[in-house]
């Protein structure tokens, strides 16, 4: 009997992403294919992978509509200048495409059936028309039908209506939603100042207000300073007696991030030096009513099947879509304020959500790199009640 050979791992080469653009702000003029070709290209290019070599890109994108549709992923192959022979799907699982779309890059690895794949995601939020997706008020019954409704007594609610029901299902407090909010852009300004963000960033030029082109080398949406009392002061967004403000939720933006899954062998076989290995990867779904629920067993579930506890895990990224969602994470897995989104997070850089899977995993990567830390825990919410978490251990 033959002895089964070792199933290959799946690691990061390299990831990179745009810096984040605020909604109708200096990456408005960029279409988002062109946003996801320019990234592509930076990718295959700093890496020096042989783009013979690559077997797919999976691209995420969380809204497709209008420039979005069509096939985004193909359309970014061939605007990169890849080989038209290369294959391209575009997916959608919410706010978690770009890190589903690193997952399945990774699944296909394990199984032998890719060496090479590109993965990532992008969203451009002032190109497109974001529809039912930020109803105040109203269910998203035009994505749902009658059958899913029908099972939920008519009534699946919008994303702000879930928020301000998890709000008051575990009893967050606005000052302490606030108080998140504020040290997300102070994290995300001092990472900014020290350059954290340097190395990762794809080269671009934006515009500003006035029309003139200019490079573009920090994420748009951060606030250095902010001003507690002024925070304090806005109100509630999605409710008259809620919690949840512009100021403790996730900014509407534009973006784009890419990264070079690789079977391990074939990559070090190629001269290339992989960053990161992925460690396990899961989808998890809870109650599309409460919809942010879900990264809590995603997340036990992704420990779990990498034989960790959350004891073993140097830094934690949890998706700012609302401030509700780390403190929920936290509350959970009591870890320290130390690990958690160390550089601040959606709240502060925006949350272009096509894109935001892999600017995290990108961030998450360099993070490990910069403390010598060994391993990084991602999850994220999305919509109707579904959460991804991923395990990168740094090689």
């Amino acid at each position: 009997m033959s002895t089964p050979s070792t199933a290959p791992q799946a690691v990061i080469v390299d990831a990179v992403r745009t810096p984040v653009g605020k909604r109708g702000g200096a990456l408005c003029d960029h279409h988002p294919v062109d946003l996801m070709a320019t990234t592509l290209a930076h990718l295959v290019e700093r890496t020096g992978v042989d783009a013979e070599q690559l077997d797919d890109a999976i691209i995420g994108v969380g809204r497709q509509v209008d420039e979005q549709t069509g096939n985004v992923a193909r359309n970014a192959v061939l605007g990169a200048g890849l080989p038209v022979s290369l294959p391209a799907t575009t997916i959608d699982r919410q706010c978690g495409s770009g890190q589903q779309a690193a997952q399945f890059a990774a699944q296909a690895v394990r199984a032998g059936d890719y060496r090479f794949a590109l993965a990532g995601g992008v969203e451009s939020m002032s190109r497109v028309d974001m529809g039912p997706l930020f109803n105040p008020t109203g269910p998203q019954g035009e994505w749902y039908g009658h059958r899913a409704l029908a099972r939920f007594d008519g009534d699946l609610p919008s994303q702000g209506r879930s928020i301000e029901l998890v709000v008051k299902e575990y009893g967050f407090t606005r000052e302490e939603m606030d108080a998140f909010a504020i040290r997300s852009h102070h994290r995300a300004a001092a990472a900014t100042e020290a350059g954290r963000f340097t190395h990762d960033l794809v080269p671009l030029t934006g515009l500003t207000k006035d029309g003139a082109e200019v490079p573009l080398t920090a994420d748009e949406g951060i606030r250095p300073s902010v001003d507690p009392a002024k925070v304090a002061s806005l109100t509630p967004v999605f409710a008259a007696d809620g919690a949840v403000t512009a100021a403790n939720s996730s900014q509407i933006s534009d973006g784009a991030a890419a990264l070079l899954i690789a079977d391990r062998d074939a990559a070090e076989s190629a001269g290339l030096r992989p960053r990161a290995r992925i460690v396990s990867s899961v989808a998890a779904a809870a109650d599309p009513v409460l919809q942010f629920t879900a990264i809590l067993p995603a997340s036990h579930l992704a420990l779990a099947k990498a034989g960790l506890t959350i004891g073993d895990i140097d830094v934690v990224e949890v998706n700012e879509a609302f401030a509700p969602v780390p403190l929920l994470f936290q509350r959970e897995f009591g870890i320290e304020d130390e690990i958690l989104n160390v550089n601040g997070g959606s709240i502060a850089i925006g949350h272009p959500i096509g894109s935001t899977g892999a600017r995290l995993l990108t961030g998450l990567v360099s993070e490990l790199e910069r403390r010598d830390a060994r391993y990084g825990l991602l999850t994220i919410c999305e919509g109707g009640g579904m959460a991804n978490a991923t395990i990168i251990e740094r090689l």
